[in-house]
């Protein structure tokens, strides 16, 4: 997912850092998803201030941020049953 060099700027940068400063310095990189891209800066900006200590705690901010273009089929789960009145679920079938 962090592609165009994303991960290693991530990983390059000095810690701590806040969100801030990522927005600043890595706002305009582009992550390429599933289903279309999305800029750092947008993702970041979804979430509340934060001081990141490391590169993993960043990465993950950005992980848990990403909007719905980073889900491959929305509402799809091959290992749950579809839970009742879902709008994923598929038309009964009767015998």
């Amino acid at each position: 997912m962090l592609l165009n060099g994303t991960g290693d700027v991530i990983d390059d940068y000095e810690y701590p850092a806040t969100t801030e400063d990522l927005i600043a310095d890595y706002g305009d990189h582009t992550l390429e998803l599933p289903n279309g891209s999305e800029q750092v800066g947008d993702v970041l900006a979804r979430l509340e201030s934060e001081t990141f200590n490391n590169p993993e705690d960043a990465r993950f901010a950005v992980y848990t941020a990403v909007s719905e273009k980073a889900i491959g089929r929305v509402g799809y789960s091959d290992r749950d049953p579809t839970p009742v009145g879902s709008p994923y679920a598929p038309d009964a079938v009767s015998f």
